[in-house]
């Protein structure tokens, strides 16, 4: 409940309208809950999260300080939030960020939401690399946000880390993060716009990893409104039943990786077969392996490149 201050009034724009510039976080969450009321499930507890999440506090945060005071410009942001969600928006739209394994990364509909799913393949990374030692060059393929190669800067052991990505906003959108993130990286982060291992011609690497896009266009209508209605589609969908992109860096990054490097592609869960076949048919990957995610679906490949 409101803690006795006057409760703002939200307008179709966002826009708040109270008695003091800003608003205790219990009038705030009281305002928004109104607002969502009947138009999205939970809607006190998205207030919370919307709250928290514009506040760059803990989830639990506006819970434990109702009295806590937020300035004019945060509460605009929140308000701001919740009409993106109500429009439909994804939530880490809606707020400008996501958390990805220990980093907070800005986000915007130039890039790909990154997800728990993605996670598990930087851990097929990390735990193979630590089995081998320190150093060498890990490529990160579309990159997006940066997630993946931002993930590996940050817990790694690499020399440096080089990312691509075929857009020049979701470019502009992973060095924005990288530079908000510099003092947490211990590696250097290169990116370069380009298709697949196109930027990259010349350099040699120990790891060659990407979340490509892996769903078919025939596939689009099932997916979630979220994610057919507001993700890049260039993020998205490949040709050839899902798999184009994922042959067309399979026979690229052969050429790229050193004898025994790594090359780790997350994949479509129901395609980890014809996946596994498809690099094992190149000739040129042994110690082929499909791993599964958290939920036990098949959800990384990963190869290493044979010597000679």
């Amino acid at each position: 409940m409101p803690d006795g201050r006057v409760v703002g009034a939200i307008g179709a724009d966002g826009v708040v309208s109270s008695a003091d510039d800003g608003m205790s976080v219990a009038d705030l969450r009281y305002s928004l809950g109104m607002m969502l009321r009947g138009r999205l499930d939970e809607h006190d507890a998205e207030a919370r999260d919307l709250i928290a999440a514009v506040a760059g506090q803990p989830r639990l945060w506006p819970s434990a300080h109702p009295k806590a005071w937020l300035d004019e410009d945060v509460v605009t942001r929140v308000c701001q939030a919740a009409i993106e969600r109500l429009r439909g928006a994804p939530f880490a739209y809606a707020v400008g960020r996501a958390a990805f394994r220990h980093l907070t990364l800005h986000v915007d509909h130039r890039v790909l939401i990154p997800r728990q799913e993605t996670e598990v393949l930087v851990d097929a990374v990390l735990e193979w690399s630590a089995a081998r030692g320190a150093g060498g060059l890990a490529i990160d393929v579309g990159t997006g946000s940066g997630a993946i190669a931002l993930a590996l800067a940050n817990e790694g052991a690499f020399d440096r880390v080089i990312a691509t990505d075929v857009s020049t906003g979701a470019v502009q959108v992973a060095r924005a993060n990288a530079e908000r993130l510099a003092g947490a990286l211990r590696a250097p982060v290169e990116f370069r716009q380009g298709a697949l291992l196109g930027p990259v011609r010349g350099e040699t690497a120990r790891v060659v990893v990407s979340n490509p896009p892996y769903i078919a266009y025939g596939e689009m209508q099932d997916l979630p409104r979220g994610v057919r209605d507001w993700e890049p589609p260039i993020a998205l969908y490949a040709g050839d039943g899902g798999m184009a992109v994922t042959a067309a860096l399979a026979r690229a990054a052969a050429d790229v990786l050193e004898p025994g490097g790594l090359l780790a592609i997350e994949i479509d869960c129901r395609r980890g077969a014809a996946c596994a076949e498809l690099l094992r048919a190149q000739g040129c990957y042994h110690d082929v392996r499909v791993r599964p995610d958290l939920t036990g679906r098949d959800r990384v490949l990963t190869a290493t490149r044979q010597d000679g």
